[in-house]
């Protein structure tokens, strides 16, 4: 995936802000009670807040790869320079 996909948008909500907001959307759907109209327009917020938590999580994992390749490129060539 590239670094331009895995970006969340400046304007998005932090990762706990938009998992705990999502939450909140998932359990007003459960507990039922509400119009068509309010389940659909959770149910679009909830759908929202699903791409944003996936972006987050997709930028960490870049992040996480990121560092594990440069980890064990600088590991490699330490190990060649004590062969000298």
């Amino acid at each position: 995936m590239s670094e331009q996909t895995a970006s969340v948008p400046d304007e998005a909500p932090a990762y706990e802000q938009a998992r705990d907001e999502l939450i909140e959307v998932v359990r007003r759907l459960e507990t039922g009670g509400i119009t068509l109209e309010e389940s659909l327009a959770l149910w679009e917020r909830g759908e929202q807040l699903a791409v944003v938590c996936e972006q987050w999580l997709d930028g960490a994992r870049a992040r996480l790869d990121a560092a594990v390749r440069a980890e064990r490129a600088g590991a490699g060539s330490d190990e060649s320079d004590e062969d000298d």
